[in-house]
This record gives structure tokens, C-alpha cells and sequence, in this order.
């Protein structure tokens, strides 16, 4: 028993020395003797005092830098919001800036060879591949037939069930939406239907294992050195444990679903999986590529939706603008549903979704790290092997971007001559941009004009609390805590 518990010592030891060496030396390496303003203060984690979100502090730094562009030594990161950066970054040299062997370490044990984590002619491939699908019309009725099943059989009665408790009931719209969304998913991406918003909120397996996957692969992200949570994983410790396992459920799941519809066949659904198996034969390659769709429609709707309607309790002129523009275009009968062609007309509804993701961004920012030395438009110089981030959050609260009330929401800032009209995507990178523009964009939208709509025009949501966010860890903007509110039915005579 003392020999194990010796050489048990001797392991922690040993362990915990190498974590330390290993961590200085990476610091030592990135920047020897940097004690600049910045790097001090990300450090020491002072900007706490005065900022409740380090992406507001990167904004209040971003916003006081005369080219928009600033540069945390300590993290070789180089964080911009300079339009003429991003579109260079994201189209005019592209080839430049590839997501990178660092951000492919930090998702791969989870995407694999999916096409969010590949560069190069894996990444071109899917690409071609998924846009041929998803640009068919075929697909796209699809999901529109999948997103108003889910409403109309789950969405609606829940929040009539809330709404019809009369002890106030409160809801948090963010779990409702993120339920909402993985059912949607699951059925658009796999073809089986989850049930996670079933009226007793059940716990699922699948999609607990995905918060977990998303909340852990960000604290990778966020680590001092790739060698700290290289260690654990190799040790099979902490969160490393926790997401090995995590992440074996989300491919346990995916293989069953792939292995019973190898044995059905093909051709016996509609859904994305489906499509996907007539090209790809390698399983592990296909069960790579569906996860990967499965983890970008999931968080970034239900992401994009909490804070739409946390900004519609706050600013309730917007919410009757929608309404009145709604009744124009659909009729006043608060059932009616918005088909395709009708949802391209309600221009006042796009620019307010547009306006709010301008604001609260699903992705708050995107990474690349550079192949070769560069120099940015701004003149900021650029080391080979360096992190590179454009910060679509602080972008959209630049004055020199979006004019003096870039703080305010303002839907009409999106509107021309009574119509909706898109921005530039390098100055509202949400969707990013150039080549890699994100493919589910459209439906996506559909999918949140959708919801919005049955929702605003059947009840009034009030968030009960409008103290300034605090976002947790995670891939996509997650509120810690949730976002609560109360649910009534409209008044029919309004």
C-alpha cells in the first residue's frame, strides 16, 4: 500500500511539474517580457472590474484603437473590426488564412473531419457537396415542413400551456429555443426525432452530451497553453474526461442512426444524412460531416431567437411595427402561417432579426491563423503562425461602422425605399463572408422569421429581468443563467 501510494506521488509530481515547465516555457516563447496595458490586464483578469464579458472589454480596446485592431501579445491573437481587414482576412487572401492545425486541435476529437475543422480539399469537397443540396429547393421545403411541424406540435402548445398557468409562470426562452432548435436539427440533419421539447422538458442524453461538448471544447480554447489540456487528455483527467465522454455519446448516437439507415436505405428519407449517403461511403467521414451541421443549427438559432426576444421586451414600438406588418401581409387571423413567398415580403421582420444579430452575434467571433507573414489593410503586420480574429460583436457597436446610434436597436438602419436591404458581409461578418459564407444561412433565417412570427403574433413574451448579459463559455453566445420571461396570450382586440 505505501509503494502505491509513493509512486502515486511521485505521477502527481512529476505531472505537475512538466504542466508548469511546459506552461512557462509556451509563454516564455510567445512573448518573453511583455507587460503592456493589455497583456497585463488580460493576465491579471482586472478588466473584470469594469466589464462584465471579456468580449466587451475587446470591444471597449477595439473601439479606442485608431485602425480597429488590437494585438494581445500574450495570446499571439490579433483581434480586429476593421471591415476592410475582415474582407481581406475572409476573401481577398484567403488561402492565407486557414482555420489551422491549432483550432482543428481543440474540435477535432468532436468534428472530426467535419467541415467546420477542415481546410483545403477535405473542406472544398463538403463544401461543394453541401451546397448542392442545401440549394435545392427540394431541401429547403424540407426544412420549412420540419420547422412549422415542430411549431405548430410543440412550440405553440408549450408556450399555451405556460401562458394558461395562472401563477405567472415564467419560461427560460433560451432552453425552450435551444430544445426548439435540436428537434428541428435532429430531424432536418439524421431524420429522428429527439422530443426534446415534449411538455415535460424531458432530459435527453444526446443533447446534454452536446452542451457539455460545446462548454468544454471552449474552455480549450480559452486555456494559457494547448499543452494544458493536451496533458489532461492524455492522462484521461478533468475536463478532459468529461468531454471524452461527452463526445462518445454524440458519436455513439450518430452511428446508430447511420447504421440503421445503411440498413434501410438511402432513399428512405429526405433529411440531410440521407442525401449525404449516396456520395460518401466512409462512415466515420459521414458521421463527421452530419455532426457538424447538427452542432452549427443547433446553437446558433436558438442563440440568434433568446436575444431577438429579449430585445423585443425592451423596445415594444418594434414588436408592434412586426405585428402591423404581419397582419398587412398575412391577414389578421393570428393562425395564419407565412409560406415562402409571403416571408420575403415582410421586410420590417428581416431587418429586425438582422438588427438584433448585429447586436448579440450567434458566432461572436471567428478565428484564422496566417501560413505566411502578412500585413492587414489597416498596416498591422501580421507573423506567420499568428491568430488572427475578426469580432463581428464588437463590430456591431462601432460608431465608425454603424454611425452614432450603433448602440441602439433600430431595425430602420436595414430598410431602403420600404424594403429590406442586406449589408455588406464584411461589415456584418454574422454569416461570415467570401468563400466560406456560411451555406445554411437562408434556411436559417426562414426558421427564425418562422418562429418569430407565430410566436409575436399569438402572444406577449416579457423578460423579467433586463440587467446586461453575462455569457458563458461556449461555441456560440450562451446567456449564463438563461433568459426568463412570462408568456400571456394577446389580447384578441388588438
Amino acid at each position: 500500500m505505501e509503494l502505491q501510494v509513493l509512486i502515486f506521488f511521485i505521477f502527481v509530481t512529476f505531472t505537475t511539474t512538466f504542466l508548469l515547465f511546459s506552461l512557462s516555457l509556451f509563454i516564455i516563447h510567445l512573448n518573453p517580457c511583455c507587460n503592456c496595458d493589455t497583456c497585463t490586464t488580460f493576465i491579471t483578469r482586472s478588466w473584470t472590474t469594469s466589464f462584465v464579458n471579456l468580449s466587451d472589454w475587446y470591444t471597449h480596446l477595439i473601439r479606442n484603437s485608431p485602425t480597429g485592431t488590437i494585438h494581445v501579445h500574450v495570446l499571439n491573437n490579433i483581434i480586429t473590426a476593421n471591415p476592410d481587414n475582415v474582407e481581406f482576412m475572409i476573401k481577398t487572401n484567403f488561402e492565407n488564412y486557414p482555420k489551422g492545425k491549432p483550432f482543428s486541435d481543440i474540435l477535432g476529437d468532436l468534428l472530426g473531419r467535419g467541415i467546420f475543422n477542415v481546410d483545403g480539399r477535405c473542406w472544398m469537397f463538403q463544401r461543394k457537396l453541401a451546397s448542392l443540396e442545401l440549394g435545392s429547393l427540394s431541401i429547403r421545403s424540407h426544412a420549412l415542413n420540419v420547422v412549422l411541424k415542430e411549431i405548430d406540435s410543440r412550440l405553440v402548445p408549450y408556450f399555451s400551456a405556460v401562458a394558461d398557468n395562472n401563477n405567472d409562470a415564467v419560461l427560460d426562452l433560451q432552453d425552450v429555443f435551444r430544445r426548439f432548435s435540436f428537434d428541428v436539427i435532429c430531424k432536418f440533419s439524421f431524420g429522428f426525432d429527439p422530443g426534446s421539447l415534449e411538455p415535460l422538458l424531458p432530459v435527453f442524453e444526446l443533447e446534454s452530451a452536446f452542451d457539455e461538448c460545446s462548454r468544454l471544447c471552449a474552455e480549450r480554447a480559452m486555456a494559457p497553453s494547448p499543452l494544458v489540456w493536451k496533458i489532461k487528455r492524455f492522462f484521461n483527467v478533468g475536463s478532459e474526461k468529461k468531454l471524452k465522454s461527452a463526445i462518445s455519446i454524440v458519436k455513439r448516437t450518430a452511428d446508430q442512426v447511420i447504421k440503421k439507415r445503411r440498413e434501410t436505405g438511402s432513399d428512405s428519407g429526405s433529411d440531410l444524412l440521407s442525401r449525404f449517403m449516396g456520395s460518401i461511403s466512409d462512415d466515420d467521414y459521414l458521421r463527421d460531416i452530419v455532426i457538424s451541421f447538427l452542432l452549427a443549427g443547433r446553437d446558433t438559432v436558438a442563440s440568434g431567437l433568446t436575444c431577438f426576444f429579449l430585445l423585443l421586451s425592451q423596445n415594444p414600438k418594434v414588436l408592434n411595427k412586426i405585428r402591423e406588418e404581419s397582419d398587412r401581409v398575412i391577414g389578421p387571423t393570428r393562425e395564419a402561417v407565412a409560406g415562402l413567398g409571403e416571408l420575403k415580403h415582410l421586410h420590417y421582420l428581416h431587418a429586425a432579426l438582422h438588427e438584433s444579430m448585429r447586436l448579440y452575434p450567434p458566432v461572436q467571433f471567428d478565428s484564422k491563423f496566417a501560413k505566411h507573414d502578412d500585413v492587414l489593410p489597416d498596416g498591422t503586420f501580421v507573423k506567420r503562425g499568428s491568430r488572427v480574429t475578426y469580432h463581428p460583436y464588437a463590430m456591431g457597436r462601432m460608431e465608425r461602422i454603424w454611425g452614432a446610434d450603433s448602440l441602439e436597436f433600430k431595425p430602420e438602419r436595414w430598410i431602403r425605399d420600404g424594403e429590406f436591404k442586406q449589408e455588406r458581409a464584411y461589415k456584418y461578418p454574422v454569416y461570415q463572408g467570401g468563400v466560406r459564407v456560411c451555406l445554411g444561412k437562408e434556411m436559417s433565417l426562414v426558421e427564425m422569421a418562422s418562429v418569430a412570427l407565430c410566436l409575436i403574433r399569438r402572444f406577449d413574451v416579457s423578460v423579467v429581468n433586463h440587467s446586461q448579459l453575462r455569457f458563458a463559455p461556449g461555441l456560440t453566445a450562451t446567456v449564463s443563467g438563461g433568459v426568463h420571461a412570462t408568456v400571456r396570450r394577446r389580447d384578441l382586440s388588438q
